[in-house]
């Protein structure tokens, strides 16, 4: 294909990549390369148990009550707890939204 830059061929037979769609185990391998963090809480005294769980459950819509309960209920006893892990840009949406319901949150990498 000739174009403003001169001759190119074709996208895919530059990069040899087939129109097929990534198997699962492809998916897995190259989320693996995408750095992770990890979403932290920690325990405060402003905010209610439940005021917790419902930001939790409001905020990580992966998370069951179960899941947010046990968080909260760790945040509480040792001082912090692992939301989730995710990438990055994840990772700090999930630490502003968190942050707006008044928690104190934090994300490093993992």
């Amino acid at each position: 294909m000739r174009g403003l830059f001169g001759d190119r061929t074709n996208r895919m037979e530059l990069t040899g990549s087939s129109a097929a769609p990534r198997t699962d185990e492809q998916v897995r391998q190259l989320l693996r390369l995408i750095p992770r963090y990890r979403v932290l809480l920690f325990n405060d005294d402003e905010h209610t148990m439940d005021e917790v769980v419902a930001a939790l459950l409001r905020t990580v819509l992966t998370l069951t009550v179960d899941d947010a309960f046990r968080i909260m209920l760790e945040a509480h006893t040792n001082g912090q707890s692992e939301v989730v892990i995710c990438p990055k840009e994840q990772a700090e949406f999930y630490r502003e939204k968190l942050r707006s319901y008044g928690l104190a949150v934090t994300i490093e990498p993992v």
